[in-house]
């Protein structure tokens, strides 16, 4: 079954697509990589998400617009990717939308809104879509993220030393895999959320990111503005737990230069690669993995990849590509994997990451053009994930 994955992070850069050929096998799942490319937002749509995200205060039209903005946004971005990659010959859509607001009191989340209207990419693409992948989870007492993990967990399984999983979007996440033990994921704070942040206050919001981590590389961490970081509660909570801008957007780092001298520029992005560096590490310490399998726009900030690998030794750091999948395009592939588990009445969460009570069935689903029509469910749920060239 080919599926097309769609996702968009908590930067709001901008669309990522994949389109993935995926085969269940008794309990294995081979996924062939099909094509995958960023579409980046409009400029206006991108702006407005901007602008209602929290801390920001926004308006029930404003969240209509962004909704169908997104929606349609989404729309284009599959309708091509369902001629160019598949040749149209892709069955489902799974669509993840824009995360706007993730409602976390503590360890404890109450709900989480997606926006972007699945019934205007199921009218471009004439294909059913299951979107909204975080509500059944949070609906079974879990956090509804990081959804990552059911990949991370079938992708790393069956390995002879405990493996680590690491996402550095704008919030960095790891899943932890130990042969005979289930696995364990939450999030560890910001990876990219603050740098960008930073990037946008001392460029005038001139640039959105430190290119190749230039900036951050002429500095260094200034000790007192990492220990005040350093002292969020946030990093000391006992996982299951899950957290976004809602905490680590850009009122965080205000906050923080109001009660401590402001640094130099280069200065400030090195205090903040050190942090992400220093609360993942940390994070980790306590489950003693050899290797540290990592993806996401992080990647190619290359001060970061140094700290980390610094801070993580003699922990490996390897990056996704080694194990076949393109860093940049991983959650696109989640998504569609996720589409593809709920077609077939499978379970889309894994509870010891998310803390559901139970691993709900993700999502819900538009139809397409034509009949709604699902195959009868899967009773043997996967425990591996292979990743394949297309065709073998």
């Amino acid at each position: 079954m080919i599926v097309l994955g769609l996702s968009s992070g908590t930067s709001a850069d901008g669309i990522d697509v994949a389109a993935a050929d995926l085969r269940l096998e008794g309990d294995l799942i081979r996924l062939a990589p099909l094509g995958h490319r960023t579409t980046p937002y409009s400029p206006g749509l991108r702006q407005a998400i901007r602008n209602a995200l929290p801390p920001a205060a926004t308006t029930m039209e404003a969240v209509c617009r962004i909704d169908t903005g997104v929606g349609q946004e989404f729309a284009e971005a599959a309708r091509r990717a369902h001629e160019d990659f598949t040749g149209g010959r892709a069955a489902l859509v799974a669509s993840h939308g824009q995360t706007l607001f993730h409602w976390a009191e503590g360890s404890r989340i109450h709900g989480t809104l997606q926006l972007g209207q699945p019934a205007w990419i199921a009218e471009a693409t004439g294909l059913p879509v299951v979107s909204d992948l975080r509500a059944a989870d949070v609906a079974a007492g879990g956090q509804g993220a990081p959804l990552a993990a059911l990949l991370d967990a079938l992708l790393l399984s069956g390995r002879a030393e405990p493996a680590a999983a690491l996402n550095l979007g704008g919030i960095a996440n790891v899943t932890v895999v130990r042969d005979g033990s289930p696995p364990q994921a939450f999030d560890t704070g910001p990876a990219n959320a603050l740098m960008d942040a930073a990037v946008r206050r001392v460029t005038g919001g001139r640039a959105d990111v430190d290119s190749g981590g230039a900036l951050a590389r002429s500095g260094t961490p200034d000790a007192d503005l990492l220990e005040h970081l350093l002292a969020e509660p946030y990093y000391r909570l006992a996982p299951p737990k899950s957290t976004g801008l809602e905490l680590f957007g850009p009122a965080h780092l205000d906050a923080a230069l109001q009660k401590i001298r402001v640094p130099s520029d280069a200065d400030l992005l090195s205090t903040l690669a050190e942090l992400t560096a220093v609360t993942v590490a940390d994070a980790l310490r306590p489950f003693a993995v050899a290797e540290v399998v990592a993806s996401g726009g992080g990647v190619h900030n290359p001060v970061l990849m140094e700290r980390l690998a610094a801070r993580l030794r003699p922990t490996r750091l390897l990056t996704s590509e080694s194990l076949g999948l393109d860093g940049d395009a991983k959650e696109a592939y989640l998504f569609a994997l996720l589409g593809f588990l709920t077609w077939h009445g499978l379970a889309g969460s894994v509870p010891t990451c998310t803390g559901a009570r139970r691993a709900p069935v993700a999502g819900r689903l538009t139809p397409g053009t034509g009949p709604l029509r699902l195959p009868a469910p899967v009773t043997t749920a996967p425990r591996r994930l292979r990743v394949e060239a297309p065709g073998s």
